[in-house]
């Protein structure tokens, strides 16, 4: 997200931003966090007022938490508890292999550049590190619509059909696993294997 555009709309995102999260997305974000090891640290990356990251303190609050997004202005909203990061996902301060989970909800699209993001990914992943993306597929006649608005905004729109996402996150050593309803699609991937390693944050 472009920081300065996002900076006085936290307060509408933080009231409103689970109405962008149909019924089946958010029980198949649940059972993704529920499935994560004890202590887990998991990175609502994009995550503006950090609307996932809270979903998943309610459902396992022995996670460690953080939300990284570009906008001062949303990350004002984070909940308690919840680690806040002003960065973008091109550049993120962590160190290697910090993290066990990444968490994507309808924020990928507005990265400037996918395929760095999505190495700054594998690289603050640990071995048998996890991802969840939910995104719109700009294909349907839905889709081209919300892309052309993101556009008229002035967003990247950078959406990405879920087979081109899959073939990028294979190319970065993950395997995947779709689910899709009209133009929302939920992709899940896992590290095939990645060398081990522990490290801590360097914020």
């Amino acid at each position: 997200m472009t920081g300065s555009r996002f900076d006085r709309l936290g307060g509408l995102f933080k009231r409103h931003g689970h109405r962008v999260y149909p019924g089946w997305v958010r029980d198949l974000f649940s059972l993704f966090v529920l499935r994560l090891s004890r202590g887990a640290r998991l990175l609502d990356l994009g995550g503006g007022t950090g609307l996932l990251a809270s979903w998943a303190q309610k459902h396992r609050p022995d996670l460690e938490l953080w939300v990284a997004d570009p906008s001062e202005g949303m990350l004002a909203y984070v909940e308690d508890g919840v680690h806040a990061v002003q960065a973008r996902a091109e550049a993120l301060p962590f160190e290697d292999g910090y993290f066990h989970a990444v968490a994507i909800g309808e924020a990928l699209h507005h990265f400037q550049d996918v395929g760095r993001a999505l190495d700054e990914v594998a690289r603050v992943l640990g071995p048998s590190g996890k991802v969840w993306v939910y995104d719109y597929d700009p294909r349907p006649l839905p889709g081209r619509m919300v892309r052309f608005l993101e556009r008229l905004w002035g967003e990247p729109a950078s959406f990405l059909p879920p087979d081109r996402l899959q073939a990028m996150l294979e190319e970065r050593g993950f395997r995947s696993h779709l689910q899709q309803r009209g133009f929302r699609y939920v992709l899940v991937a896992e590290f095939k294997e990645k060398a081990s390693g522990r490290s801590s944050p360097s914020v």
